[in-house]
């Protein structure tokens, strides 16, 4: 049997997909895995808990005020008789709702400057003077100063609860993009000294097919880390605002009111403020494990041969 015959009879292993050895690389990080198990539960909680445990949060149940955790009421209820257990899940799905769209809107904004700043040289001194602007200004003044500013007026044209739903998204994304920004621009310009970019150039492709074709895909690694991280960071921002009572409406719940309503119980009902303490905690450290995850599946430097 000749030896092109023997190689002829030798199975070949198919080529995997990039994306394939992104996930098997993610899967073996037993600290990510665990994180998507809890975040994903979380979500499946608060997206159809309504369903699961159709009780109206905002119900007022004045023979039931203030009682223990019980068969009726797991988490307890509160002053006014209102369910724990309902109000969790409602305040879970406005922080989460908050979190995610405050993100998307921080990531556009980041991923928009870094790649300007990095491709364009004669916008990068100003683009990236606008972003250390934004750096140094004081985070949280900030964001009080924006809502005292626009509040009303939002509450007003859109209703209370969309109104201050517009003005938290605003507000985080609008202050929390500059990380994003200083990410991308860094492997926008690291990218720009690649063969096949110069290559792509010398034949005339345009400013704008060569981002979207050649740059975009590549820095998607960064972008899906700062993802992450950033729903921790704005699901964090709208608990620290609702709890100093500057969120939604208090009949409206979120995890921070749920804090604030609850910390002038804390000697007498501690459990009040255990559950969405706890609730942000977990959200929290589930997503920045699966930051972290990505970031060791998506950096080909960090991959475990």
């Amino acid at each position: 049997m000749t030896e092109t015959a023997q190689n002829a009879d030798v199975p070949t292993k198919a080529p995997r997909s990039q994306w394939w050895d992104i996930w098997d690389q993610f899967r073996h990080h037993k600290g990510a895995m665990l994180a998507s198990f809890v975040f994903l539960s979380i979500l499946f909680i608060v997206v159809f808990g309504k369903f699961l445990w159709p009780i109206d949060p905002a119900y007022n149940n004045f023979g039931a005020m203030d009682q223990r955790p019980s068969l009726a009421h797991p988490l307890g209820t509160d002053g006014l008789g209102r369910d724990a257990l309902a109000q969790m899940i409602q305040g879970g799905r406005t922080s989460i709702a908050v979190g995610m769209t405050a993100m998307l809107l921080a990531l556009f904004l980041g991923t928009l400057v870094g790649v300007l700043s990095g491709y364009f040289r004669r916008l990068d001194g100003i683009l990236m003077r606008i972003t250390d602007l934004f750096l140094a200004l004081p985070l949280l003044p900030l964001l009080l100063v924006m809502m005292m500013l626009f509040r009303e007026p939002l509450s007003a044209a859109f209703g209370p609860e969309m109104g201050i739903f517009i003005l938290m998204v605003s507000a985080i994304g609008i202050t929390s993009w500059m990380p994003t920004a200083r990410i991308v621009r860094g492997d926008v310009l690291a990218l720009k000294e690649r063969e096949f970019i110069l290559s792509a150039q010398s034949i005339g492709t345009t400013p704008s097919k060569m981002i979207t074709r050649h740059i975009l895909p590549n820095v998607m690694s960064p972008i899906m880390v700062s993802a992450t991280l950033g729903i921790a960071n704005a699901i964090i921002t709208e608990s620290a605002l609702s709890f100093l009572g500057l969120g939604f409406p208090p009949d409206f719940p979120t995890w921070g009111r749920l804090l604030n309503d609850a910390a002038e119980y804390l000697q007498i009902y501690p459990e009040r403020v255990i559950w969405p303490g706890l609730a942000i905690s977990l959200t929290v450290l589930s997503v920045n494990y699966i930051g972290d995850g990505l970031r060791d599946a998506l950096d080909p430097r960090l991959r475990k041969r």
